[in-house]
């Protein structure tokens, strides 16, 4: 079983709370009776104290060093049987990396624990064992049923991508093969030269949409991220085989005055590198055809030893965007692309310039691992 990695304030409140909780009771406890701790080592009392108190300490790397903490109790149990040992066994089965190592580690506190009770003149040295166990089994408790609730909320998500799968497939894909074949239908009716070009490009650009969503829709069901060795096929965005030349010359077919520079050697980059930053030009190209129209863009591409950077750039717009057209985005555009860089190695920014335009760039490793 791996590790449970843990973070939040919530969670650390809790983990300062059980350690003042084990150190109060184990202060109490020689408070309480101080003629019990001379009867092991001939020492004051207020160092007893402190021994369990720093045995509390530990426990504050319960969640990620839990072997080690119930190592570090278990010793100090051999001196003076820590409360805080009653806690530790908890945080191994709940969050520890192995199951058979943290059984052991368990069983080395059980074995100090009982030394250092023997040596206490302790009247009952077994319910020390008897809680540790119970500490244990709750632990395993907390870890199955988190286990559980990943495997539910998994299920969740399968299922949802599985319905968005469908419709997307039932619906959008209808439309555009309707689409596709109107404007097949008037590429062979029409007379007008222009008119049968427009429509011839029409019908690729659906065909090219058509293939995409084939792409999203084999990736909703299936649930496979893009890899980052590089070695999958083209994820959803772009079908096999479109380059940032192509996603360019697209631009500049519509109006869109695009500029391009590209330096280094493209081969340099793993396949999942050129296929994210192909993803970036073109979420970047989309959102000033939304948003900023009439604007001018420049778009470079560097390619290095030590990592590829793209920029897409454009000025401010002269009036206002369509709003029939900016609005037919979702708004998540530029997370997910993020996402999409992150999952490379990367780092992504998007911002406005001084200037009123908008700037993206991205900055990533030529390998496609981390």
């Amino acid at each position: 079983m791996g590790p449970v990695r843990w973070r939040g304030r919530g969670g650390y409140a809790v983990d300062v709370a059980v350690v003042v909780v084990a150190a109060v009771l184990g202060a109490a406890r020689e408070i309480a009776d101080p003629n019990l701790a001379t009867k092991h080592v001939d020492a004051p009392v207020w160092a007893y104290v402190a021994a369990q108190v720093l045995a509390a300490a530990l426990l504050l790397r319960r969640r990620t060093r839990p072997e080690a903490v119930t190592l570090g109790i278990a010793v100090s149990s051999l001196f003076a049987p820590a409360s805080a040992a009653l806690f530790a066994p908890y945080a191994v089965t709940a969050h520890g990396p192995h199951r058979r190592r943290g059984w052991l580690t368990i069983g080395v506190l059980v074995g100090c624990w009982t030394v250092g009770a023997h040596a206490w003149a302790i009247a009952d040295p077994f319910s020390g064992p008897a809680l540790i166990l119970v500490s244990a089994l709750l632990g395993m408790y907390v870890r199955a049923r988190r286990h559980l609730l990943d495997e539910l909320a998994e299920q969740a998500r399968t299922d949802e991508r599985m319905r968005l799968a469908r419709e997307m497939h039932d619906v959008v894909t209808h439309r555009i093969n309707l689409m596709v074949l109107q404007a097949g239908a008037l590429g062979v009716t029409a007379t007008d030269p222009a008119t049968r070009a427009a429509a011839a490009e029409l019908r690729e650009n659906g065909c090219r949409a058509l293939a995409e969503l084939r792409d999203v829709v084999g990736v909703l069901r299936t649930g496979t991220p893009p890899t980052r060795d590089g070695t999958a096929d083209a994820p959803a965005g772009e079908p096999p085989g479109t380059t940032v030349t192509d996603l360019i010359g697209q631009s500049r077919s519509v109006g869109l005055p695009v500029s391009f520079e590209e330096s280094g050697d493209p081969t340099v980059a793993a396949p999942a590198v050129r296929r994210t930053v192909v993803r970036v030009v073109q979420e970047s190209l989309t959102n000033v055809h939304k948003h900023a129209p009439d604007s001018s863009v420049a778009v470079a591409v560097r390619y290095g030893p030590g990592g590829v950077r793209a920029t897409v750039t454009n000025s401010a717009p002269a009036r206002p965007p369509d709003p029939a057209v900016s609005a037919t985005g979702s708004g998540s555009g530029l997370l997910g692309l993020r996402h999409r860089v992150e999952m490379v190695g990367g780092t992504l920014t998007a911002e406005p310039t001084p200037d009123g335009g908008f700037a993206v760039w991205a900055t990533l490793p030529t390998g496609a691992s981390r």
